[in-house]
């Protein structure tokens, strides 16, 4: 039988972070190779030949490099399919599964990079995503339909998306209405997300 084992590359307290979390999820086999991001490890010639942008998270499986973080997580999502966080293929929720995850890294990401330089969105014509606020308010009127961004289920996209909202909550680039306020606090108070902080704080202080 092959190997699901995933060697996980990772930083403490850095995108990956979400990563951890989604791995303790799924009850994945996995082993972490963990970067000092403040000695520039990331950048060093071993692990730019993993990722040549020098970013976390990164996994290899079976000898397969994945990078980006949403395809990251649909590759761990299916990778262990018994844990009911990946809506298979046929399923009514994939289509809308896929647009979530489409959604962080097409508009989220960007839009929090606008913020966070303070600069103006790109033309309404050429971007993607139109602006930060849209962006947020399209999240919060899905969240105000339930508890997930699938509705009652939950999914790998809200591991995603829980994780990235806190953190940019955070760091005040989001002001997040009733919804999005009460999806963050849902899903932090998972155990999942409770395991990733503890790996971070034990390496943070080794």
């Amino acid at each position: 039988m092959t190997s699901r084992q995933i060697t996980l590359y990772h930083a403490a307290r850095s995108r990956s972070s979400g990563a951890v979390a989604l791995l303790e999820a799924l009850g994945a086999d996995y082993r972490m190779q963990v970067l000092d991001l403040k000695a520039g490890a990331n950048l060093a010639p071993a692990y730019l030949a993993i990722n040549p942008m020098g970013k976390v998270p990164a996994i290899v499986h079976n000898g397969a490099l994945v990078t980006e973080q949403v395809a990251i997580y649909l590759y761990l999502a299916d990778l262990y399919p018994e844990a009911g966080l990946a809506p298979p293929i046929g399923d009514a929720l994939r289509g809308p599964y896929l647009r979530w995850m489409a959604f962080y890294g097409a508009c989220f990401e960007p839009a929090m990079i606008d913020r966070a330089m303070r600069r103006d969105p790109p033309p309404h014509a050429m971007s993607p995503y139109n602006d930060a606020d849209t962006v947020l308010q399209v999240i919060e009127a899905q969240l105000a339909q339930g508890p997930y961004l699938l509705g009652e289920v939950m999914s790998a996209a809200d591991v995603l998306w829980g994780n990235a909202l806190a953190w940019t909550s955070a760091f005040g680039l989001v002001q997040p209405a009733p919804a999005t306020a009460a999806y963050i606090d849902r899903m932090s108070a998972m155990t999942a997300f409770d395991r990733s902080r503890q790996i971070d704080a034990e390496l943070v202080a080794a």
